[in-house]
């Protein structure tokens, strides 16, 4: 399966939190994530993460081409509700994932749920959705 991952910046440390508390599951999948999310996750973890854009730099925007191309079968991505300065991106992602059928969370919560729900093999639908199962490429 292949997992993206994005965080608002005054959630990045709860997103490396729990990458470190799942990082077993999730060393059995293929990441992605927005660059300052994905390399704080990498550093701390040593999990390998190909890395996109920052959000100032069109990240978000190139998780959502892989999202509509079907290449992404799981997104968290860890918002603050306390701020607005992200709301497009948000918004796009959240549209995105609810017209593509990709399981998605927004806070850790969810993404637990979801996590052990990919453990469990609940997730294997998604392979029923796209051709092949070729991970994204760097």
């Amino acid at each position: 399966m292949n997992i993206a991952l994005l965080s608002h910046d005054r959630k990045k440390e709860l997103m490396v939190q729990f990458c470190i508390a799942y990082s077993g599951i999730l060393s059995k999948h293929h990441i992605c994530a927005t660059a300052t999310t994905g390399r704080v996750v990498m550093e701390a973890t040593g999990l390998p993460i190909t890395l996109y854009l920052s959000h100032a730099h069109g990240g978000s925007q190139q998780v959502g081409a892989r999202i509509a191309y079907n290449e992404i079968d799981m997104v968290l991505f860890f918002t603050d509700p306390q701020s607005h300065e992200l709301d497009e991106d948000l918004d796009y992602i959240t549209r995105l994932c609810d017209q593509y059928s990709v399981p998605y969370a927004t806070n850790v919560a969810s993404a637990e749920m979801l996590i052990m729900g990919l453990a469990r093999g609940d997730l294997e639908w998604r392979n029923s959705l796209k051709p092949s199962s070729i991970p994204f490429s760097t």
